[in-house]
């Protein structure tokens, strides 16, 4: 169980923007605070499971799938959850690899 969890920028930066995007698509927020809800779940139980998500080729990250997004962290040695991003899985991956490589 990890000790406390820490958003990156980036992470927060992402699910604002995908609550934004879903919020002007639907006009309505009730598919934002559907997602919002599993995005806090999944941080649950990545919090009390750790190495629950799947491993990557990138040292300690690790991917949760979350509907058509990808929860991707890494828990650090000061048993700390860091989300470093919530990746639409629609988009292209390359960009990801970029990503995860700063």
């Amino acid at each position: 169980m990890v000790k406390q969890i820490i958003w990156s920028r980036r992470a927060q930066n992402d699910r604002k923007e995908i609550f934004i995007y879903w919020n002007k698509r639907n006009k309505s927020n009730t598919y934002s605070k559907k997602l919002n809800r599993l995005f806090k779940e999944a941080v649950r139980l990545i919090s009390e499971y750790s190495e629950i998500g799947k491993s990557t080729d990138y040292t300690n990250a690790r991917i949760k799938i979350v509907s058509d997004y990808l929860i991707i962290y890494e828990v650090d040695l000061k048993d700390r959850l860091l989300i470093l991003t919530i990746w639409d899985s629609r988009q292209n991956p390359k960009r990801l690899e970029r990503i995860l490589r700063k």
